[in-house]
């Protein structure tokens, strides 16, 4: 007889991680409560009873003060608002593909779509579900009762909607329930928000029960997923579910040659091997010892230098202690766990995790095997660099130290040495402000014997550069515009990074009026947008525009003032025909000395003062030349008096820029 277990029975991701929260939260005392039991399986939550963790019926049953944890399934946004409002302190373990769900229907809701949810609606996950829409929304187990559910509401055919199903719902019925919601939806969306695990999970209890005389399903009888490991394995071989080992001494497996296990997310580890254990004592025919390490690990022998995957069962100070599936128990040392030696190991793993190992050493004596994860990573590790120096592949890293000629890159557990010139596409003069960034590298050199790699940080960054400039010259044009980063300085420009590309805006081009230096309009690191206005391929030059029609003050001053207008104006200077003034900022106007008074005006400072604010009359506009001419004169009483004209007058009669 042979016995073989699904390697995807067991906690889920989802389910190991709310557990372990549960656990985590015991030695920091207080009051800690569950929202509903934290998992489907009475064992699990019967342990946490008895460690003084309480479960709660409703929200408002919860305290001030007390640590509530939310369990996988989640809870409508309702629940959540009371259990806050109690003053508890809320943890919030809900799975993060449930999570996404609650997302998905809250937007759909938002967006007026009707919500259609493949699902078990007296499930705690799907009632949280529901409790995220804010429209219509509907409930099925098969495609049959959607059809009639939509029919009895009136419903009948549903112009806009999305599809879900809960993260455990059976994978072959999911199919016909697209199909089916295809025919009733005018237009669908539909999701598959089945969980990854709960997929791996019923297929390879189908591949095992296919291969199988009869099958063991362990599990709670309360849990949706195990209830549909049950289902699915029925219809290809007798199948039994049970609960713990205890349960067995009912179950006949008098010929069965081959026995398949599988077990639900919500089953401990502990569990599943205590059935294996059980099973084989009943069916005597087959050497223990043999079948559970077979079971449990890959192979029945520990050796040396071997790679095993173990469980991890207990956290201590200075040391992890693993279940590797076999006789002996295993321990990783902490300066074999990780090269921080001020982290914790329970910041490094939880119980429960699965860990990839190597043996270092193996006592049959004292049944202990000595195991390195570190080493297990950097070999593991050391094949993903060869495999992307083979395939010319990126790699991505943080820099961790600084040593002669270079620096470190960790990556993938394995350091890698990028030569001081190899470390940036400039030249970097103090590598240590490098330190703990995270880079992008190509392997230059591998040396097999030493276990040692070289790599290159410029190769990528010049590579990437490289296809920068090639997307940006098959993409530039006349008038595009882009936003860049100011680069540069000089006197007669800016230049600008146009994204791999330097671009420069001539000095003329950054106002309408007259600068001394680039410096008055940008500065280096400015984010500017600018426009392309000549290309020189061959010679890859880039002239860039980055004043705006709509800023000049000629076009504005044009937009709001006409000859006749009157105005205040500052006067900003004298000549001797004349006093401009500033009509808007970038637009002077000429007060030429005939136009100042009704009388002669020998001198100009007699009678205006710079930086005096004065009302004229605009007489005269000259487009072509953009001058402006301005009158004090015209808003002066008329007299009888001939008035007398400058000897200095000229034809310098009109305003300028």
């Amino acid at each position: 007889m042979t016995i073989r277990l699904a390697k995807s029975a067991g906690f889920c991701f989802g389910v190991n991680r709310a557990v372990n929260l549960v656990y985590d939260l015991i030695p920091t005392g207080g009051c800690i409560k569950t929202l509903g039991p934290i998992i489907h399986n009475p064992q699990v939550v019967e342990d946490l009873a008895q460690k003084g963790v309480e479960i709660l019926d409703s929200p408002e049953q919860a305290k001030a003060g007390d640590k509530v944890v939310i369990r996988s399934h989640g809870v409508d946004a309702a629940t959540e608002e009371v259990l806050r409002q109690t003053g508890a302190e809320v943890v919030d373990a809900t799975c993060p593909f449930v999570a996404k769900i609650h997302r998905i229907v809250r937007t759909a809701s938002q967006e007026g779509k009707t919500v259609l949810i493949a699902g078990n609606p007296d499930h705690p996950e799907v009632q949280g579900i529901v409790g995220h829409c804010q429209g219509e929304c509907y409930v099925a187990q098969s495609p049959q009762e959607l059809e009639k559910i939509l029919k009895e509401t009136g419903a009948g055919s549903v112009k806009n909607a999305i599809l879900v199903a809960q993260t455990t719902f059976n994978t072959e019925i999911w199919e016909n329930f697209i199909n089916s919601a295809k025919k009733l939806c005018t237009k669908l969306e539909f999701f598959d928000t089945i969980c990854n695990a709960t997929n791996q999970r019923q297929k390879e209890a189908i591949r095992l029960a296919q291969e199988s005389d009869r099958m063991i399903v362990i599990g709670g009888r309360h849990s949706s997923n195990t209830h549909k490991l049950y289902e699915v394995c029925s219809r290809y071989c007798p199948t039994v579910l049970v609960e713990t080992a205890g349960e067995l001494g009912t179950v006949d497996l008098s010929g069965a040659e081959r026995i398949g296990v599988t077990a639900g997310a919500s089953t401990p580890a502990h569990i599943i091997k205590e059935v294996l254990q059980t099973m084989s004592e009943i069916t005597s025919n087959e050497n223990f010892a043999e079948m559970l390490e077979q079971n449990l690990s890959d192979d029945a022998k520990l050796y040396t230098g071997k790679r095993v995957k173990g469980v991890v069962i207990d956290i201590r100070p200075n040391e992890v202690v693993v279940d590797l599936g076999a006789k002996q128990t295993g321990f990783v040392a902490k300066d074999e766990m990780t090269d921080n030696s001020d982290q914790s190991l329970d910041q490094v793993v939880s119980k429960g995790d699965e860990i990839n190992l190597i043996v270092l050493k193996v006592n049959d004596q004292e049944g202990t095997v000595a195991c390195s994860k570190k080493r297990c990573d950097a070999q593991a590790g050391y094949e993903e660099i060869k495999k992307a120096f083979e395939e010319g592949a990126v790699l991505e890293g943080v820099i961790t130290n600084v040593v002669k000629g270079g620096v470190l890159v960790l990556s993938h557990n394995t350091k890698v040495f990028i030569p001081a010139s190899q470390v940036s596409d400039h030249r970097v003069e103090d590598l240590n402000t490098m330190l703990k960034k995270e880079v992008r590298f190509k392997i230059l050199e591998i040396n097999e014997r030493r276990g040692r790699a070289l790599g290159s940080i410029r190769a990528v960054l010049n590579e990437e550069r490289k296809a920068k400039e090639e997307e940006f010259w098959n993409n530039v044009e006349v008038g595009k515009k882009y936003t860049g980063e100011v680069k540069s300085l000089t006197s007669y420009g800016a230049f600008v990074d146009l994204g791999g590309v330097d671009g420069m805006i001539h000095i003329t081009e950054l106002s309408w009026g007259k600068l001394k230096h680039p410096s008055e309009v940008v500065n280096v690191g400015d984010v500017v947008e600018v426009y392309v206005k000549d290309l020189d391929p061959e010679r890859r030059r880039i002239s860039l525009g980055y004043k705006k029609s709509e800023d000049n003050p000629w076009n504005i001053f044009m937009s709001k003032y006409q000859i006749g207008d009157v105005v205040k104006v500052k006067i900003v200077s004298f000549t001797n025909y004349g006093a401009f003034a500033t009509i808007i900022p970038g637009i002077d106007g000429l007060i030429h000395i005939s136009q100042i008074a009704n009388q002669r005006v020998e001198k100009i400072s007699d009678i205006l003062t710079l930086g005096e604010e004065v009302d004229v009359k605009i007489i005269d506009i000259n487009p072509e030349n953009k001058r402006v001419s301005l009158s004090m004169r015209a808003l002066l009483p008329e007299t009888d008096q001939k008035i007398v004209r400058s000897s200095d007058d000229n034809d310098e009669d009109e305003g300028e820029e």
